[in-house]
């Protein structure tokens, strides 16, 4: 019985941490096509290191143009390693 609770909590911790793709996809797009709001890099033409570059810098303040304020609050609550850990890129 303890590992199943423990198993459950575990499972649960990560994905509570994991970064939600669901809200990035509504303005990129469902494959990543889109340049949101038209001012944004196209993702699904940039590396998985060029978006975890990007990704963390946004969450510094260290990159970003007309959309660094609105992607600073998206990114704000998630880890550095969450950030590296999306998969999305090439």
């Amino acid at each position: 019985m303890k590992k199943i609770v423990l198993g459950t909590l575990i499972c649960g911790v990560a994905a509570f941490a994991a970064v939600n793709l669901g809200a990035c996809k509504g303005c990129h797009g469902a494959n990543w096509e889109k340049a949101a709001l038209g001012k944004s890099k196209i993702v699904a033409n940039m590396t998985k290191a060029e978006v975890t570059k990007s990704l963390q810098g946004y969450k510094a303040g260290t990159y970003g143009g007309a959309m660094a304020g609105v992607m600073k609050g998206q990114v704000a609550k998630y880890s550095d390693a969450d950030l590296a850990s999306t998969g999305v890129g090439k």
